[in-house]
């Protein structure tokens, strides 16, 4: 209390940034537990698969509704999860899952509109994101929300390359 009676807030106790932790926790589903990073690929194949199964795009709308989905995720999540990172006090917290959504999508790119493929693109993001291989890793170094989406922007440009070759025989 201060010396005129009212409360301060600390600085753990600021108010959150709304829109900011609406889009780092893509709607709550890095509220998820346990493994809210499963959660928020979870949520991104869902969506995905959504959108085919309503809209039965052709494949080259698929993969422009995708490519502009990921510009966008990118774009309002760097800036989201670096507030986020902030406001929690926490570097790349958990619930930060906007990371994975984009991840998650450059996997799904090449993969047709069907439940098989889906769930190969989840299993090879989320194996190439816990595991880091080179230079992965390296890329959680770039600066608060730098850092935080483009290592999984990474994982998500293998999980896409492996897949794609794994289509050549299944």
């Amino acid at each position: 209390m201060n010396s005129d009676g009212s409360c301060a807030k600390s600085a753990r106790n600021q108010e959150k940034t709304l829109w900011a932790w609406t889009i780092a926790t893509f709607f709550g589903a890095g509220l998820g537990k346990p493994g809210p990073g499963t959660w928020g690929s979870i949520a991104a194949v869902l969506l995905w698969a959504a959108f085919a199964w309503w809209e039965h795009p052709a494949p080259h709308m698929l993969l422009a509704v995708l490519l502009a989905a990921i510009a966008i995720a990118i774009a309002l999540g760097v800036p989201a999860a670096t507030i986020v990172e902030r406001e929690a006090g926490r570097t790349d917290p958990g619930f930060v899952v906007i990371d994975e959504v984009v991840g998650q999508w450059i996997a799904l790119l090449a993969s047709p509109a069907d439940w098989r493929h889906g769930l190969i693109a989840l299993a090879l993001f989320r194996f190439f994101d816990i595991t880091k291989p080179f230079p992965v890793r390296r890329l959680e170094r770039l600066p608060a929300g730098w850092g935080i989406v483009f290592d999984d922007v990474a994982a998500g440009l293998y999980a896409l390359v492996v897949s794609s070759v794994l289509r050549l025989w299944i």
